[in-house]
């Protein structure tokens, strides 16, 4: 997809009836996230979900799957060492039926990122905000605004793909950072607040459908409200509008 331009649409979920949702809608990834931690459990963050939950909500997901590549988050602290990564992994591939594990982290994560890939187990990276460790960073923020900052993020990417990284996550960084970044690397990126100009697009189901416990991320569109209150609908209209380039909009990026 990358190859032919055709951008990549992407969803959180974290069951059956939606997955059925999602697939039928055109979704091309779905992400079981722990993202789940704030908006299932109602946590503050995503640091309290286990490894057993994310299993749990894999396996929900891929009893339905049909054809979308299903993409599991390793949760907090379970890819500490590559040993726990490796077990991690395993549990995620082995029991809850994912096809990619996701990871977060530049440069420590690279000798776990050539450990998995060496094993055979796909993984997706993750730069920019990184949900995980939003107590070190000091909150959700946007990361890569300035030369340092940017400039890492450049050089976790290559690494990251060098190690065998399959697919990235840019998350929160300005949007002529992301399309550097995309256009240098072999593989695709997926942004979430990181502008137009990724070679596809995430969300978190939640946010897409307008159902906030707080308030609205500004990346974010309620495209159920704008669908009539029609969830197949939404996510159709999500879909196309991921597909065509017109999400996200100025209104969602950071120039």
């Amino acid at each position: 997809m990358k190859a032919t331009g055709e951008r990549i649409a992407c969803l959180t979920c974290y069951d059956a009836s939606f997955c059925r949702v999602l697939e039928a809608a055109g979704v091309d990834v779905l992400l079981v996230g722990d993202s789940l931690g704030m908006v299932l459990q109602g946590q503050p963050s995503t640091v309290a979900v286990t490894l057993e939950q994310m299993v749990y909500h894999s396996r929900c997901v891929a009893r339905a799957r049909e054809h979308a590549l299903l993409i599991v988050d390793l949760p907090f602290l379970t890819y500490a060492t590559q040993e726990r990564a490796i077990d991690a992994a395993a549990a995620l591939m082995r029991d809850g039926g994912a096809e990619m594990v996701k990871l977060e982290g530049g440069a420590a994560m690279i000798d776990t990122v050539r450990a998995l890939t060496g094993l055979g187990v796909p993984v997706c990276a993750h730069l920019g905000l990184l949900p995980q460790s939003v107590h070190k960073l000091g909150g959700y923020r946007y990361q890569g605004r300035d030369s340092a900052g940017a400039e890492a993020i450049r050089r976790d990417a290559r690494s990251l793909e060098a190690a065998g990284a399959g697919l990235l996550v840019l998350e929160c960084v300005p949007a002529d950072l992301a399309a550097e970044i995309s256009a240098m690397l072999t593989i695709p990126t997926i942004g979430i607040g990181a502008g137009s100009r990724c070679d596809g697009q995430v969300l978190v189901l939640h946010d897409m459908l307008g159902l906030h416990p707080t308030r609205a991320p500004r990346f974010s569109k309620d495209f159920l409200a704008a669908s009539g209150g029609d969830i197949q609908a939404a996510v159709a209209a999500y879909v196309a509008a991921v597909k065509d380039g017109s999400f996200p909009g100025p209104q969602h990026t950071l120039a």
